[in-house]
């Protein structure tokens, strides 16, 4: 149905920011999510940076976030001049650990941001708990968590707003693009007036404050509307693509990234760990002489040169250095993942 809609877009000559599939993308977005309220926007660090300034949130305010997460979460906070405020992980989701956030909290801290990471959900009944004890506000960043799974919600709709992204290589896709969300019709409102250069609703072209232009296309809310057709057979593969992994794999010194209780993950990306950083090394650089693309976990966000610390974060650190996402791509058959799986079998 792809082409068909970006057809549609072509002939009826509404192909930039206005027209009827971006209202479309956005309320199937919703519907499917059960979430009340969604805005899009051309990217997922867009929609990170769009989310910060609809809260409010500016200079002098400290955000808690993980550092084990992608660089796009940790470089919006400091985009709207807010400092990051690093906290570690768990050994087994490899999310953000409940029990460090609150020794994190000072006077300044104005928000936490939580990452589903790839596709895990977090442990958001103690998470959201911790916020409304301290006054939080609470960010998901649901980037690589597209119909992912807590306590019967789909995360994304614990927090005071949550943000998306469609590049290519995640679950459904525009080719690039974001989304915004919240079940506040306040907090959308604000966000659809920023993303909009800030015009007034009264008074043509006159923008009330300092405004962006963060809007997605038609065209690419048309792909969108038409992936999401597609979403549950796409999750249910990539769940499916996991379970083959672990199955080839049981008996191997190697772990993956765990589920926690009450939780679905939508696996964007299949992530195993080695017993060590020289082992993981080995095994990748097996599967590329094999032909067999794969990539490193992400670099905790306090080890860059912007934003080091010398604080130390073992388990994230430990994840990081031993850890390797494997192909995840839903055409991937069966024989596909045997095929992975006996060349990293040779390994050992």
């Amino acid at each position: 149905m792809k082409k068909k809609y970006v057809n549609e877009c072509l002939d009826s000559t509404w192909i930039s920011s206005k027209g009827v599939y971006v209202d479309r993308f956005e309320k199937d977005f919703c519907n499917y999510l059960d979430i009340g309220h969604a805005t899009t926007v051309s990217n997922g660090t867009v929609a990170l940076h769009l989310a910060l300034l609809t809260l409010g949130i500016g200079p002098g305010d400290e955000v808690i976030v993980p550092t084990l997460t992608y660089i796009a979460s940790v470089n919006a906070i400091a985009m709207v001049g807010a400092t990051p405020i690093f906290v570690d992980s768990l050994e087994d989701s490899w999310n953000v650990d409940p029990l460090l956030i609150e020794s994190k909290i000072t006077a300044r801290t104005k928000a936490l941001m939580v990452v589903h990471l790839y596709g895990a959900p977090c442990e958001m009944n103690s998470i959201s708990e911790i916020c409304k004890r301290n006054n939080l506000l609470l960010i998901e960043d649901a980037a690589e968590a597209f119909g992912s799974t807590y306590s019967g919600k789909y995360v994304g709709s614990f927090g005071d707003i949550s943000t998306f992204s469609f590049f290519g290589n995640k679950t459904i896709t525009t080719g690039e693009g974001g989304m915004v969300a919240s079940n506040n019709k306040e907090i959308i409102d604000r966000a659809l007036y920023l993303k909009s250069q800030a015009v007034s609703s009264i008074r043509e072209y006159w923008h009330d404050e300092i405004g962006y232009n963060f809007r997605m296309t038609n065209i690419c809310a048309a792909i969108g509307v038409a992936q999401l057709e597609h979403a549950t057979a796409i999750i249910n593969k990539k769940a499916e693509l996991a379970q083959w992994y672990k199955d080839e794999l049981e008996g191997y010194p190697l772990s993956f990234q765990m589920d926690i209780p009450e939780s679905r993950s939508s696996y964007w990306m299949v992530s195993i760990l080695a017993i060590n950083e020289e082992k993981r090394d080995g095994i990748r650089s097996h599967l590329k002489q094999n032909n067999i693309e794969t990539r490193p976990l992400f670099y905790p966000a306090h080890t860059m040169p912007t934003f080091k610390t010398d604080e130390s974060f073992p388990v994230s650190e430990l994840i990081s250095k031993r850890g390797m996402n494997l192909p995840s791509y839903p055409e991937l058959t069966k024989k596909d993942v045997i095929h992975i799986c006996e060349r990293i079998k040779e390994c050992f």
